[in-house]
Parts: structure tokens; sequence; C-alpha cells
């Protein structure tokens, strides 16, 4: 008898805790009366109440079917004349085909140690269909398509940004590691090209001179190996004088020899009639291009 007194007694205390909440102060309606599937669609859900009551509205965890809860808007309790108002807009969507779709969530009514839960009333949203309904009991006939239809080629971005990316880190790898090996080896091999190509220029000059005796001949070929040792050593010898140039390198007995015989030829306008001397002039300037060049070569490369 006790049992049943306090049971009674636990359910008298809850319906009037129902009575104070009045259901018409709960309402919730959907923003628009139709939707489509997957279209977002809002709900509205809203409760006036004494402002020192405590409200809990349903969050993402609540059971929206056959909606889906794609998030929520919630707007500040606002209070006027004695009565507050909390409202929340639901964003959900839905995928069911039903033509009328309902939904019904509830809040939660904090009083004391006491939790009520409030259901709110229905809201119904109408589904609009996109695609024709058969009117028959057999679905339409498909029609079987399998011819291929051409796309246009597409640049593929990706791939090739993907592989210029590769290709500048192996240049620069190769740079790091082995740029100062390729520069050297581009150095010496732009020394022998150019050396290469004075020993051929030099040697058509000789041998035009050999051929026409004339002074012009022999003065370009002085000259050319003026500005070959200017390039091969860095200095400025083709604007030095003859003594200049036999005190640059230090009264060499070649060059002072075969640049004596050349001015003398030259300035002098003493062509002899021996070949012997002019040769022997070449062939000293050519053998010290020579050593010149081997010394270069043997020096490292910066």
């Amino acid at each position: 008898m006790r049992k049943r007194g306090l049971l009674l007694a636990v359910l008298l205390l809850t319906g009037v805790a129902q009575a104070q909440v009045p259901a018409t102060e709960l309402t919730s309606r959907f923003r628009r009366s139709t939707t489509r599937v997957g279209q977002p669609i809002d709900y509205e859900l809203s409760y006036r109440h004494a402002p020192a009551q405590e409200v809990i509205f349903p969050d993402s965890t609540a059971d929206f079917a056959p909606f889906e809860f794609v998030g929520k808007t919630y707007v500040p309790t606002r209070t006027r004349h004695g009565r507050s108002l909390d409202r929340t807009v639901y964003h959900l969507r839905t995928f069911a085909l039903d033509s009328v779709q309902r939904l019904r969530l509830s809040i939660t009514v904090l009083q004391g140690r006491d939790t009520l839960l409030l259901p709110a009333p229905e809201a119904t949203v109408r589904l609009l269909r996109t695609a024709p309904t058969p009117e028959g009991p057999e679905p339409p006939a498909l029609r079987q398509n399998t011819a291929l239809v051409p796309v246009q080629p597409e640049f593929n971005w990706p791939y090739w940004v993907a592989g210029a990316g590769l290709l500048g880190l192996l240049g620069l790898a190769l740079v790091v590691g082995f740029g100062s090996r390729l520069r050297r080896r581009y150095q010496r091999y732009k020394l022998r090209k150019n050396h290469a190509y004075f020993l051929a220029q030099y040697a058509r000059h000789v041998e035009r001179f050999t051929l026409s005796r004339s002074l012009a001949n022999m003065e370009r070929a002085i000259t050319l190996w003026k500005n070959y040792l200017s390039v091969l050593e860095n200095n400025i010898i083709n604007s030095l004088t003859t003594k200049e140039v036999v005190a640059h390198f230090q009264n060499d007995a070649d060059v002072s020899m075969a640049l004596q015989i050349a001015d003398k030829v030259i300035y002098g306008n003493q062509l002899s009639e021996e070949e012997a001397e002019t040769d022997l002039a070449f062939v000293l300037l050519r053998n010290f291009a020579e050593r010149r060049y081997a010394l270069v070569a043997e020096q490292p490369v910066e």
C-alpha cells in the first residue's frame, strides 16, 4: 500500500508539472510547405515560457527521421512583457519518397530536480516529385544505348606539373652534387676549343703570308697571337708594344726574337728573300702559345 501511494504521488506531481507547461506555448513548423529530394529545408521550433524556466532544445543527436540533420541556427532568447521566447531553426533534408513527411521533436524543461520532456506539435511537408511516376503496375521499359559518346580530351595539368617539379628537383640535385665538376669540364672543353680555333686561324694566316709575302697577313698573324694570349691569360698584351710584351713575359728568348723579326719586317719593311727567318718567327710564337696553353690547362679551374 505504501508503494502504491508513492507511485500515485509521483504521477500526480508529474501531471501538475505537465499542466504548468501549456502545449500552446510550444510550436513547430516547416518554413516551406513543399520540398524535393535532397533539397535543404528549414524546420523552426519555438517555445514561450517564464523567464526563470530552463529549457533545452534538441541537438544534432536527436531523431530527425525521415529527415537528415544538416545544421542549425540558434536565435538568442528574447524576453518581452514577462515572457521569454526561445527559437531554433534546424536545417534538414530528406531522401525519403513519401508524399507527405512528418516531423515531431521534443524539448526538455528543467524544473528543479525534475526533467519534463515536452513534445512539439507535429509538422508536415509535402514532397514534390521531379520524375514521372508510372501509372501501371509495371515500370517503364528501359532503352538500351551502348554507343560511345566522344569525349573531348583534356590536358592533364596535375601530372605535367608533378613531372615538371620532379625534373626541377632532379636538375637541382645535379647542380648541387655535380655542378662544380660539370662547370670545370665545360671550362676545359671551352679552353681546348679556343686553342684549336687559334691554331687553325694562325696556320691560315701563316700560309697566306707564305704564298703572298704580304705584310698584312703577317701583321694579322701577330695580332691574332696577342689576342689569343690576352683571352687565355686574361691580360692586355694586345694593347702593349713589343718591348712591353717582352717585359710582360719576363724577357722570354723566343718571344723577344720572334717579335723583333716581325717588327723588322712589318715596320722596317725589311722583308728578306730568305723565308727561314720569318718562318722561325711564326714557329717561335706558335710554340710559345702552346706552352702557355699547357700551363693554363694544368691549373685547377675555379
